[in-house]
C-alpha cells in the first residue's frame, strides 16, 4: 500500500507519507517512511496554464522568487547559464499520482492518434504523472534580480508552482554520447522532430 499526502503553502513543509510493504534482506514487515519538503520558493509566470500544457514556453520568462531565508543559498550562482528547478507538481489530479504506466499524451499535438501510442512506464517518459508529484526543469537563467528573483526562460511550470530546489548546470552533466531506445527515436520522427 502506497499513501501519499501533500501540503504545500509559503509556510508550511510538504509532507511525503509513504506506507510500503518490503521484501527483500531486511526482516521488517513495514516501514513509513516520512519525507518532508520545505519550499524555497515559488513560480510567477504570465504564460498560460494551456501554453504551458502545450509546451509552449520556448524565450517566454518566468520569475522564480526565492524566499528570503533562503536568499544566502544564492551567493555564486549568477554566472551560471542553465539552472536545473525541482519543483512540486501540485496540480496533478489524483489519479496522476501513483501510475506506473501511461501513454506519452504529449505526442497527440503531433497528430498521432492515441491508440497508436505505447504504454510506457513513467520512469522512460517525461510525463507529469509520477509516484511522487516531483518536476525537473533545465532552463536558461537570464539574471537574477534583487538579489533573489531569478528569472529563466522556457520554464515549463505553471503559476505559483512551489520550488524545492535550484542546482546549476555543470559541463559533468552533459553526456556526449548517449543511446535513446528504438520506440522513442521511432514516434519521435512520426511527430517530426528529429
Amino acid at each position: 500500500m502506497i499513501r501519499i499526502s501533500f501540503l504545500a503553502t509559503r509556510s508550511k513543509a510538504i509532507t511525503v507519507s509513504l506506507k510500503q510493504t518490503l521484501k527483500g534482506p531486511t526482516s521488517m514487515e513495514q516501514e513509513e517512511l516520512v519525507v518532508r519538503f520545505r519550499p524555497i520558493g515559488i513560480v510567477y509566470t504570465e504564460t498560460t496554464d494551456e501554453e504551458i500544457r502545450k509546451h509552449n514556453t520556448r524565450g517566454k520568462e518566468s520569475v522564480i522568487e526565492i524566499y528570503t531565508e533562503f536568499q544566502e543559498g544564492l551567493h555564486g550562482l549568477e554566472g551560471f547559464s542553465h539552472i536545473f528547478v525541482i519543483s512540486h507538481f501540485d496540480r496533478l489530479r489524483p489519479e496522476q499520482i501513483g501510475p506506473l504506466q501511461v501513454r506519452p499524451k504529449g505526442l497527440l499535438r503531433y497528430g498521432i492518434k492515441l491508440e497508436d501510442l505505447p504504454l510506457m512506464g513513467v520512469f522512460a517518459l517525461d510525463s507529469p504523472t509520477r509516484p511522487n508529484a516531483i518536476g525537473l526543469s533545465l532552463v536558461p537563467l537570464k539574471r537574477i534580480d534583487e538579489g533573489r528573483n531569478l528569472v529563466v526562460s522556457g520554464l515549463d511550470l505553471f503559476d505559483k508552482t512551489p520550488v524545492l530546489d535550484i542546482k546549476p548546470y555543470q559541463s559533468i552533466y552533459r553526456a556526449d554520447q548517449y543511446k535513446l531506445p528504438e520506440w522513442h527515436t521511432r514516434l519521435q520522427e512520426r511527430a517530426g522532430y528529429v
